[in-house]
């Protein structure tokens, strides 16, 4: 996003305008924490501000700062839709293709307001008008905070707002460990504590806030982990029936696929989550070092995302898109052993 942009964003938004903010089905910590920084920051502003997910969201999640105030697309909420018909401009975070909105897709298609795309996954669309896109950032939530620096209003972020862009950073680096964490990020975040954002509540909400029954699956996903050793990788199933007997709910299974990749040895994770709803595996794959999920992912598993992380899905039986995810290992096995 260049100067040229900024100027007309900030000419855009010199007037009071109705504004949708919207983000990627089963939004994660970045997604509800970008869009509700962003509305805030635009409310400040007096905007008519509307944060929209295509969907429900974990409940690890709804402590955030305004986070009552977001409208679930699902179910066809009129409100919603009311909202994105009359919307003068339209804010996509965290997502760059609109096929990630989900049922959201055909109703966002039809708009004709202004779209503006924040967003750090690679190959962005080019649905928007104006796109801030930098795969190199750890975060959208970063790159809100580097939004809000470009309109120089760093000194509107509140203690409400910079919650929720540590929320992002905090959970879209893996607590600050990925590789994407730069000492841009941590001088970042160290802003956002000196502007009021709890560090250790913040991570105490996110992370120490489990279940009994998460736990449980856990311990099953433990259980169900298989290892490949002649391709550095390992893998997670979690079957309909071992969800629904422990109680399931959005956000139970998050970050599980991390505990394949914590194997001493280990290059490449993935975890097989079936979805009988849906009628789809739901499928999330991570790597280290030099090996693309992103491009495994877009090739085989109709998905992408980052380098190093990346979400997929499969239209088999979970024992067929294993069988599938097997077959096509070994041209990756050389890749794989670098």
């Amino acid at each position: 996003m260049n100067d040229k942009d900024i100027h007309e964003i900030k000419e855009l938004l010199s007037s009071s305008k109705n504004i949708v903010i919207t983000t990627h089905k089963n939004p994660d910590g970045d997604a509800i924490g970008s869009t509700l920084a962003l509305h805030q920051y635009l409310s400040a502003l007096g905007h008519n501000s509307k944060v929209i997910t295509p969907n429900e969201y974990p409940e690890f999640l709804k402590w955030i700062p305004e986070e009552d105030s977001i409208l679930k697309f699902d179910n066809g909420n009129k409100t919603a839709i009311s909202e994105i018909e009359k919307a003068d401009i339209i804010f996509t975070l965290d997502f760059n293709h609109l096929s990630r909105s989900g049922e959201m897709e055909s109703t966002l298609a039809k708009s004709e307001a202004t779209f503006i795309m924040i967003d750090h996954h690679q190959q962005p669309d080019t649905y928007a008008k104006y796109v801030y896109s930098d795969t190199a950032m750890c975060s959208t939530c970063q790159m809100i905070y580097h939004f809000i620096e470009k309109m120089n209003d760093i000194d509107k972020i509140t203690p409400e707002i910079a919650t929720c862009i540590y929320v992002g950073i905090m959970t879209d680096t893996g607590s600050f460990r990925f590789r994407s964490t730069t000492s841009t990020t941590h001088r970042v975040v160290a802003d956002l504590i000196d502007k009021g954002a709890d560090n250790t509540s913040i991570h105490e909400r996110i992370y120490d806030s489990n279940t009994l029954s998460r736990l449980r699956l856990q311990g099953i996903a433990l259980n169900n982990l298989k290892v490949l050793p002649e391709y550095k990788t390992a893998y997670i199933t979690m079957s309909q029936k071992e969800l629904d007997q422990n109680s399931f709910k959005k956000g139970d299974t998050e970050g599980f696929v991390n505990l394949g990749l914590s194997i001493e040895g280990i290059k490449f994770a993935l975890i097989f989550i079936e979805n009988k709803g849906e009628g789809i595996i739901k499928i999330s794959l991570r790597s280290k070092g030099g090996f693309s999920v992103n491009e495994f992912s877009r090739n085989h598993f109709e998905g992408g995302g980052h380098h190093n992380a990346a979400g997929g899905k499969s239209n088999l039986s979970l024992s067929d898109t294993i069988d599938k995810f097997i077959s096509i290992l070994p041209p990756y096995k050389n890749a794989l052993n670098q």
